[in-house]
């Protein structure tokens, strides 16, 4: 087994691509080991001192690093956790709910909200997935999207840029009663 490795727009996160179906559905986002419990995947993973944040998506695993470690320092140990698990036969996830999507809404605004999340579905997700995170909405309000960014995308320098610059702008141009974006904490 061959696991490549690809760098992301946030230098505190890795892309590993083992080849192998990571999740059958959706993605899962393991933002501290305390969440970690129902994945031996992302468990094995914050074994590697230096680990501070684990996302899977359907055939990739993003690895988010604390700002005193260095990649060369922990790279070669999670390469082997990561080989050591698929070598394994053991589940990614214990329980298949992970289906990351978005917020329920309902209310005035559903034609809009709807439009938002077919948007986002099929011209940003793919994208931000592409580097090694995803982006869920949270709800609207009053002109306002409230977005969830998870994996790379959390924390990621780059982020508000691509919020602002981006999102926000594809959302205006499509939309006109959507008037700013806005990212809500984990």
């Amino acid at each position: 087994m061959f696991i490549q490795t690809e760098s992301t727009p946030n230098p505190a996160t890795l892309k590993f691509l083992p080849g192998h179906t990571v999740l059958q559905n959706g993605t899962a986002d393991f933002p501290s080991n305390e969440n970690s419990e129902k994945s031996p995947l992302a468990k094995r993973i914050f074994s590697v001192e230096g680990v501070s944040g684990v996302f899977f998506g359907s055939d990739f695993i993003t690895v988010t690093k604390n700002n005193s470690t260095e990649w060369e320092h922990i790279k070669p140990s999670i390469l082997g956790v990561i080989l050591e698990h698929f070598q394994s036969g053991e589940p990614t996830l214990l329980e298949e709910n992970n289906k990351q999507s978005h917020a329920e809404h309902d209310g005035p605004d559903l034609e809009i909200v709807n439009k938002i999340k077919e948007l986002l579905d099929t011209r940003v997700r793919p994208a931000v997935a592409q580097d090694g995170g995803d982006i869920t909405f949270h709800g609207y309000e009053s002109g306002i999207v409230y977005l969830h960014m998870q994996g790379a995308c959390a924390g990621c320098p780059s982020s508000t840029m691509t919020l602002k610059m981006g999102i926000e702008n594809l959302l205006k141009h499509f939309i006109p009663e959507v008037q700013e974006v806005r990212p809500i904490a984990a």
